[in-house]
C-alpha cells in the first residue's frame, strides 16, 4: 500500500494552444502557492532542531578577561608603618584572563532534549510531506471546479439556445393560430429562467477560476477538459478494508500525532530528570598580574590550571521539577488520545473517499444513461410537437431535464476523480505519480 514519499520527477509537454492541463497547473501551484511556500519555510526551521538538540551534549568553550584599577589605603593606628608613616597609600593595576571547557558526562534532561530535537526534525519533514498533499488536493479540487463550471455554463448555454428557439417558434405558431398565447408565455417563462441560471453560471466559473489563480499565482488562460470516453478505474486494492487499515497506520495525519506522543514521552522523562545528578568535565585556565606602587609595591602573577570532574546534586527546588512532570504526564495523556483520534479520523476519511469513488463510478454509469435517455427523449418530444401530438411544454420540460442530466453527470465524473485523490491522501500515498495519472485523462495530454 506504501509508495515511496519522494516527490517523483515526471516529465511532461508544457501547455499547448488548448489550454493549461493538471500538471502544468500544479507544477506553477508549486512555485507560487504561498500556503506551500510557508510550510517549505516550516520544514526548514524544523531541520534546526536536531541540530539544537544535539548541541546540548557537545563540549562547551568560553573565554573571559577582565581589568581592575584599585587604590586602598592603610591605616596603622598607633602603630608606625614604614617610612614613619601611619597611613599608607596602594595603588594597582590587576589584569585577569581564564578559559573553560565543560563536557556533559552524565545529564539525562539533555539527552532527553536531544531525542525531542531528532523527533521534532522528523515532525517538520512530515508535516511537509503532508503539506504537498494537501496542495495536490486544492489544486486538482480547484481545477475540476473550474471545468465543472465551465460544463454547467456550456449546458445552460445550450439549455438557452434551445429555449431561444422554442421561444421563436412558439410565436410563429401562435401568429398562424396554430398555439395559444399560453405556449408563448411558457416558452418565453424558460427563456428567461434559461438566461438567469447561465448569469449565475457565469459568475460561478469566474469565482472558480479566481480560486484557481490564488493557488497558481496567475489565472490560466484555458484549462484542458476530460477526454471524451475516459475511463475511471476502480480503487486498487479494491477492499475498502484493507484501505482503512492503511490510513490508521500510515495516514500523515496519524504520522503526525505519533511523533507529537513520542516527543510528549521524552518531556515526561526530561522533566522527571530534574531530581537527578549530574556530572561533568571540567578544565579551566586562568591567570591574573597585578603592579603596585607604594606600601608592598612590585608585580604578582598567578597562574591557575585546573580539571576535573564536577558533580551536581539537586535535593530540593520549590517543587517546581515535581509540578512540571505532572504537567508533561498529563499532555502526554492528551496526546495519546489526540493519536487515537487521528487513527479514527483517518479510517472514517479512507471509507468516505472509498465510496465516494464507487457510488461515484456507479452514479456515473446511470447519469450516462440517463442523458442518452433524456437526449432521445427530447428528440422525441420535438418531433411530437412538429406532427401536434406534443405541447410547447412538453418540448421546455425536456430540455431542462437533458441539461440538469448534463450537469448532474460532469460534476459526478470531477467528485469521482476527487474522491480517488482523497483515498490515496487518507492512505498516505498521494504523491506526483496521482496527478500525471489524472493529467493523461485531459484533452491533449501525451
Amino acid at each position: 500500500m506504501k509508495r515511496p514519499l519522494s516527490v517523483l520527477l515526471i516529465s511532461l509537454l508544457s501547455a499547448s494552444a488548448w489550454g493549461a492541463d493538471l500538471m502544468s497547473v500544479y507544477r506553477d501551484a508549486l512555485e507560487h502557492d504561498a500556503r506551500f511556500a510557508a510550510a517549505k519555510a516550516q520544514r526548514d526551521a524544523g531541520q534546526e532542531k536536531s541540530i539544537q538538540g544535539r548541541a546540548g551534549l557537545l563540549p562547551t568553550f568560553g573565554l573571559t578577561a577582565g581589568t581592575t584599577w584599585n587604590d586602598n589605603t592603610y591605616a596603622g593606628g598607633d602603630r608606625i608603618l614604614i617610612g614613619g608613616s601611619k597611613s599608607e597609600s596602594i595603588a594597582f593595576n590587576n589584569n585577569s584572563y581564564g578559559a573553560q571547557l565543560r563536557q556533559p558526562l552524565f545529564n539525562r534532561a539533555i539527552w532527553m532534549q536531544y531525542e525531542q530535537g531528532k523527533l521534532q526534525t522528523t515532525l517538520s519533514d512530515t508535516e511537509f510531506v503532508l503539506a504537498h498533499q494537501d496542495l495536490i488536493l486544492r489544486v486538482s479540487e480547484a481545477y475540476f471546479a473550474v471545468l465543472n463550471a465551465q460544463d454547467a455554463a456550456e449546458a445552460l448555454r445550450a439549455l438557452r439556445t434551445a429555449a431561444t428557439q422554442q421561444l421563436e417558434l412558439a410565436k410563429k405558431s401562435f401568429e398562424v393560430g396554430t398555439v395559444t398565447v399560453t405556449d408563448v408565455h411558457e416558452a418565453q417563462s424558460r427563456f428567461d429562467l434559461a438566461s438567469a441560471r447561465l448569469i449565475a453560471a457565469e459568475n460561478a466559473l469566474e469565482v472558480a477560476r479566481q480560486s484557481l489563480a490564488q493557488i497558481v499565482g496567475k489565472e490560466p488562460e484555458g484549462v484542458a477538459g476530460l477526454r471524451a470516453g475516459a475511463e475511471l478505474g476502480r480503487p486498487q486494492p479494491d477492499d475498502m478494508r484493507q484501505w482503512v487499515s492503511a490510513a490508521e497506520h500510515d495516514s500523515f495525519g496519524v504520522q503526525i500525532q505519533q511523533i507529537a506522543t513520542q516527543i510528549a514521552s521524552r518531556e515526561v522523562a526530561r522533566n522527571e530528570s530534574g531530581h537527578l545528578p549530574t556530572v561533568d568535565i571540567v578544565a579551566r585556565y586562568n591567570q591574573a598580574n597585578a603592579e603596585a606602587s607604594g606600601f608592598g609595591g612590585g608585580r604578582s602573577e598567578n597562574t591557575f590550571r585546573t580539571i576535573g570532574l564536577e558533580l551536581n546534586v539537586p535535593l530540593y527546588q520549590g517543587g517546581v521539577v515535581t509540578s512540571r512532570t505532572r504537567e508533561a504526564a498529563a499532555l502526554l495523556t492528551k496526546s495519546e488520545a489526540d493519536l487515537d483520534d487521528a487513527r479514527r479520523s483517518a479510517a472514517l476519511a479512507a471509507r468516505q473517499a472509498y465510496l465516494g469513488v464507487t457510488s461515484g463510478l456507479a452514479q456515473i454509469k446511470a447519469l450516462e444513461a440517463a442523458e442518452v435517455s433524456s437526449r432521445s427523449a427530447l428528440d422525441a418530444n420535438r418531433l411530437g410537437y412538429e406532427v401536434g401530438v406534443r405541447i410547447n411544454i412538453d418540448v421546455l420540460n425536456a430540455q431542462s431535464q437533458l441539461a440538469d442530466t448534463q450537469q448532474q453527470l460532469a460534476k459526478a465524473r470531477y467528485d469521482t476523480l476527487i474522491a480517488q485523490l482523497r483515498l490515496s491522501a487518507a492512505a498516505g500515498t498521494l504523491g506526483e505519480e496521482d496527478v500525471a495519472r489524472l493529467n493523461a485523462l485531459l484533452t491533449g495530454a501525451p
